[in-house]
């Protein structure tokens, strides 16, 4: 089982990862402080060139709330057609993959997010490293 999958089993014993993090106002306010870091980090900051960044936060803020259990289903495209292209246009590798993890990390952590969460975030992520690079 994936950490995705994971996060969204339900057990009325443990709240949801998206319930820990404080739901929506704090996904949102992740996405959006873990975009201004990407966007201004020289190792990835090329990807989004010509991205529509209002509809990119969009689908992260619902792919994340998806991940992490929440109310919401995922529409977005699988990860691995939706960054195939990244992969063979712009060499993605997990050079840059740990970068997007190392942000949301920091992210997390200013936000005061407590470390066994953050982990738990990180697992998730690691849980589509190979198909977001196409392997």
């Amino acid at each position: 089982m994936s950490a995705v999958q994971a996060a969204n089993t339900d057990n009325a014993a443990a709240p949801t990862l998206y319930a820990q993090l404080g739901g929506e106002a704090a996904v949102d306010a992740a996405v959006d402080r873990f975009y201004a870091k990407v966007l201004a980090d020289a190792r990835v900051k090329d990807f989004f060139e010509g991205v529509d960044m209002v509809r990119q936060s969009a689908m992260q803020k619902e792919f994340l709330t998806f991940a992490f259990g929440g109310p919401v289903t995922y529409s977005g495209q699988d990860m691995r057609s939706a960054h195939a292209h990244l992969v063979e246009e712009k060499g993605l590798s997990d050079m840059h993959f740990d970068a997007i993890v190392e942000h949301l990390g920091a992210t997390l952590r200013e936000m005061g997010v407590e470390e066994n969460l953050i982990a738990q975030v990180a697992a998730v992520a690691e849980s589509v490293r190979e198909p977001v690079l196409n392997r």
